[in-house]
């Protein structure tokens, strides 16, 4: 969250008006120094501050009313009063309008100029000037953007130079919708694009046949792969600068299909660069574990989960904490997803022979205090990971398993020595994403034990002693394109290591067995895990019955 504004300025305000009291402040302080956090994402985080809060604690600190953007949302043709290159140089926007005088609000409410510009738009009205959260100004900033289909009709009747102005529309607006991936569908007539948003598939355009190849050429010449290769898959990359400096990477995947050539763009960096354990949706008690594990001088963690369901971004979250001075830190990956600066990061070549199994001989040769290998795909890899856990480095790695006590089985079917593993293994974590309610159109709805049979086989398991209860859900609205749902948060299953695991690992366990002992020590399923998401209100038993079972074993 960007704050233009002093922030001992902000801490006063929060400490004289009884926002925050002194010892919260005196905790998130604490928290923050150790974590490498900022003090507002904790307060914010742990509940102790709510957004409308803060903003209004910065807009008493600034002495200028407080526009709450979020539940105040204005209609596009008031946005627009305000010409584009206006609103967005001085991140304002108008927020109510009246006979003789206008409110406009910014994030930077300091702007010498601001007053100025304003006038030159309405010169014969009173203009008072308010504070809004940065965000807030961000989502309002969507109205200046033409739809897709208004910037596809004119590329598309001017017929020159289609296929650059084309890919570019279609990259800004992934990033207006936080789209996830970009695909190029070729059919027999036309090309359909669709975003992933949140993990769901929408289709947001289509492109008539015949200026595919077009696209494609330029695709292929960006992403530096093959121009005369059709029928084999192909992978890339392409670095993206926006013209407001952003830099976005992304992966490109090719593949041969009946209709053409399919491609695949993975958005990079963007959705993992702002993460921290306490905002990835990791309660107090499991973040304590994960802490506890990554101050270890030596040892194993692992992320459990299919592909796209957040490990490397819950890795990464541990990587910005453990990274200090003194610390070594170097990671093989495929690809190197967020670069952290300081972090030595190397990106897996098959052309030039480096593998995960090369690289990590050579990365144990380098003198790594922790070790971050992007993923344990086979027996060489598992063997060399285990060793250099037991040999003085802290390994951190994701591997493909349905939840977290199938990933010991699996290893051991890997042809790793039971004796290594249970001397290595600190930590298992399984997780799922499922998409959050928007905070914008949340309602709440009662439901009666009748009700959630409905959706939920025995919900007395997990509404117990309740005739009913109070669930949210998402409206749909502008903020998140009515969707009902905006951003994602995660679910997970942790198995810490304990000296009963040890033992029961060396007897080659199977999973059944490894769960009836962790959950007499604790420990909570994916599915348990979601549902007290959903009683928080930041999500729903729909989302977490999509991608979780209520019973595992």
């Amino acid at each position: 969250m960007v704050i233009n504004i002093d922030p001992q300025k902000i801490k006063g305000i929060l400490l004289s008006e009884a926002y925050v009291t002194a010892e919260d402040w005196a905790k998130a302080e604490d928290f923050a120094s150790k974590h490498r956090t900022a003090v507002l994402d904790y307060l914010l985080n742990e509940g102790v501050l709510t957004k409308d809060l803060l903003g209004q604690a910065i807009a008493e600190a600034c002495k200028i009313p407080y526009a709450d953007l979020n539940s105040n949302q204005p209609p596009a043709v008031q946005v627009l009063k305000i010409p584009a290159t206006i609103g967005k140089k001085y991140r304002a926007v108008l927020f109510a309008e009246e006979k003789d005088k206008v409110t406009v609000t910014t994030d930077n409410p300091a702007q010498p100029d601001l007053i100025g510009e304003l006038k030159k738009i309405f010169p014969k009205k009173k203009i008072t000037i308010a504070y809004s959260l940065s965000e807030d100004i961000e989502e309002s900033f969507i109205h200046y953007r033409k739809p897709l289909e208004t910037r596809f009709t004119q590329i598309l009747r001017g017929q020159e130079h289609i296929a650059p102005e084309i890919i570019e529309e279609i990259m800004s607006d992934a990033l207006v919708y936080r789209a996830s991936d970009i695909h190029f569908e070729p059919q027999e007539e036309e090309v359909i694009i669709r975003f992933r948003i949140d993990g769901v598939l929408y289709e947001a355009g289509r492109v008539p046949k015949q200026y595919y190849e077009n696209i494609l050429n330029r695709v292929k010449v960006q992403s530096q792969v093959r121009l005369d290769e059709h029928f084999s898959a192909q992978d890339g990359a392409i670095r993206y600068v926006k013209k407001d400096g952003v830099v976005l990477d992304l992966r490109v995947s090719i593949v041969p299909t009946l209709d053409g050539e399919k491609v695949a763009m993975r958005l990079l960096s963007l959705y993992v660069r702002d993460f921290s354990l306490s905002n990835l949706g990791l309660s107090t008690a499991n973040q304590d574990i994960l802490l506890q594990a990554g101050k270890k001088p030596f040892g194993m963690i692992l992320v459990t989960g299919p592909t796209g369901s957040g490990k490397t971004t819950t890795l990464y979250a541990l990587l910005k904490i453990l990274h200090q001075p003194e610390v070594n830190i170097t990671t093989i990956e495929d690809p190197v997803e967020y670069k952290i600066a300081g972090v030595n990061q190397i990106q897996v070549n098959p052309q030039t022979n480096l593998t995960f199994a090369k690289g990590l001989r050579s990365i144990v040769r380098q003198d790594p205090d922790v070790i971050l290998v992007g993923e344990i795909r086979d027996e060489e890899t598992a063997e060399i990971a285990v060793n250099a856990a037991l040999t003085g480095h802290l390994l951190l790695s994701t591997f493909h398993a349905n939840d977290a006590a199938t990933a010991i089985p699996r290893l051991l079917d890997m042809a790793v020595e039971p004796f290594l593993l249970a001397s290595t293994l600190e930590l298992i974590i399984a997780q799922r994403l499922v998409r959050r309610i928007c905070d914008n159109c949340r309602f709440s709805q009662v439901y009666t034990l009748e009700d959630l049979r409905k959706i939920l086989p025995n919900p007395q398991n997990y509404f117990p002693k309740c005739s009913s209860v109070t669930l949210y859900h998402g409206k749909g609205c502008k903020m998140c394109s009515n969707f009902g749902y905006k951003g994602r948060v995660a679910i997970y299953e942790f198995i810490p290591s304990s000296r009963e695991l040890q033992d029961l690992v060396l007897r080659h366990p199977s999973s059944k067995q490894i769960w009836d002992l962790v959950r007499k020590q604790g420990a909570r399923p994916l599915f348990e895990d979601g549902i007290e998401k959903v009683k928080d209100g930041l999500t729903t038993i729909e989302e977490v019955l999509r991608v979780a079972s209520p019973s595992i074993y």
